[in-house]
């Protein structure tokens, strides 16, 4: 041991004589550049953000009774006398071309024969998903309610006094100086908004050894049923149905053991600078003064706008150097080729980037659109496309439905990388980058327990997409779940 010892000091003397020994004008850039490396590395170190865990989550599964397909849409349709035989014909056809199935939940009014939507309605609706979802989280989460130090509550469309925020510390007793955050308007992305939130509020906080932030996601459709015969407008009533989900967030190091996955990054692009993005999903009364939510002939075009977009701020940060590189090339031969059109189109293969993919699935046009955009083949998209179908459009839950789905399968490994891409009104696009910190199979309370083995269902029929743009999965490593 010592005649090593000796030798490696004697070697490090040797180099450290060889170094001094060069002329200054070698010398002085050599020593700038080692100090510059040590700084960088160093204000990497400091600058590193805490980890953020995602602990477990809860998707709410309404009772059977709350089920509804066309023939209970159609017998309201035709009971509560709001609706000419006209408008009825065009619910009927955008229902079935919407991609829902047969076993999707509708809100409380509907059933309830009156056929009025009330305040009374809404707030039974925002009760039935929030208590049970966060019930369910934290009794499996080793979690108590005095323990959340930061909670934050997501709907779009309902935003009661006192608030949903308030009345979950109400009934769970939270502790009076937990951190409250109410979110509205956010529309499909106030789930990944949520986490967001949750993640920077836990990172802004100098509490030792951390704390855990409750996020919980969900909409409200009772108030916001649409009797008018605005076309735009009736495309809701037909594709939004109940659902809620709640994220237990933290940052304490202890418990890593325990969590399911670690926040790799997170991301927002807000597009509401632009006049059609910005009105292209509306809440508005029409000229009867009934209200709803409209979406325009717009919104596919600007979600997929808004999505290149999006994508070009992700990619440098979650893409391998060489798939950079790989799309550089491509770009480079198509305007050297003089098709500019075809350099505009081209797009990072993100496969490359992720595992799974919960992509926004708010619909069959912008599922399509998305695949279209993004390359990407059927397997891909089957959550999407799955979760449209059993849940139908959840809004801002939507997201945590798929990653359920993924889970049910039994497709997460250890290490995987997990994107989640919601769009928002406003309009806006937002991700969550998770990597899995172990395999993780479905919990008790998974919703798709008692139906995954239907799953995937026979795909719809295709698209009009050009054809370079007929997305073939290629990343080996993405097939190698694809059995389950």
């Amino acid at each position: 041991m010592s005649s090593a010892a000796a030798a490696m000091s004697s070697a490090t003397s040797t180099v450290v004589a060889s170094v001094l020994a060069l002329p200054l004008p070698l010398l002085a850039p050599l020593v700038i550049s080692a100090l510059a490396f040590l700084a960088t590395v160093l204000r990497r170190l400091l600058r590193r953000e805490r980890p953020v865990y995602l602990l477990n989550y809860s998707c709410h599964l309404p009772d059977v009774d709350r089920q509804v397909n066309l023939e209970v849409c159609e017998y309201f349709g035709l009971k509560c006398r709001r609706y000419s035989d006209d408008i009825a014909d065009f619910m009927r056809l955008i229902y079935s071309k919407s991609g829902l199935g047969q076993e999707t939940f509708a809100p409380p009014f509907i059933f309830s024969g009156k056929f009025e939507k009330t305040l009374a309605y809404a707030v039974q609706e925002a009760e039935e998903g929030l208590f049970a979802v966060v019930g369910q989280l934290l009794a499996k989460s080793d979690v108590t309610p005095a323990d959340i130090t930061v909670l934050v509550v997501a709907c779009s469309m309902f935003s009661p006094m006192p608030s949903l925020a308030s009345m979950i510390a109400h009934r769970f007793k939270l502790r009076p100086d937990v951190k409250s955050y109410s979110v509205a308007g956010m529309g499909c992305s106030a789930g990944t908004v949520g986490v967001d939130t949750a993640a920077r509020s836990l990172r802004s906080s100098s509490r030792t050894p951390g704390g855990y932030a409750l996020v919980v996601v969900t909409e409200n459709t009772s108030l916001n049923w649409y009797f008018g015969e605005n076309k735009h407008m009736l495309v809701t009533n037909c594709i939004f149905r109940v659902g809620t989900a709640a994220a237990l967030v933290t940052d304490v190091a202890s418990r890593r053991a325990d969590a399911r996955y670690e926040l790799a990054r997170a991301l927002r692009t807000h597009h509401g600078a632009d006049d059609a993005a910005f009105h292209a999903a509306t809440q508005m009364e029409d000229e009867q003064g009934n209200q709803g939510v409209a979406l325009t002939k717009d919104l596919v075009r600007v979600a997929g706008a808004a999505l290149r977009r999006h994508i070009t701020a992700l990619g440098p940060h979650v893409l391998p150097v060489s798939e950079m590189l790989r799309y550089a090339w491509r770009v480079a031969t198509a305007y050297a080729a003089g098709n500019r059109k075809a350099a505009a189109a081209e797009v990072p293969d993100f496969q490359r980037a992720f595992e799974h993919m919960c992509i926004h699935s708010g619909g069959k046009a912008v599922i399509d659109t998305v695949a279209r955009l993004m390359g990407f083949g059927p397997f891909v998209v089957e959550p999407a496309r799955a979760t449209l179908h059993r849940f139908g459009n959840t809004s801002s839950s939507l997201v945590f439905y798929e990653l359920a789905y993924f889970e049910a399968k039994r497709r997460v490994k250890a290490g995987d990388r997990v994107w989640m891409l919601a769009f928002g009104t406003g309009f806006k696009a937002c991700s969550n980058v998770w990597r899995a910190l172990r395999d993780c199979g479905p919990d008790a309370d998974n919703p798709w327990n008692g139906c995954v083995h239907r799953y995937p269902m026979p795909l719809p029929p295709p698209s009009k997409t050009h054809k370079h743009d007929a997305g073939v999965v290629h990343d080996s490593k993405m097939h190698k779940h694809a059995a389950a």
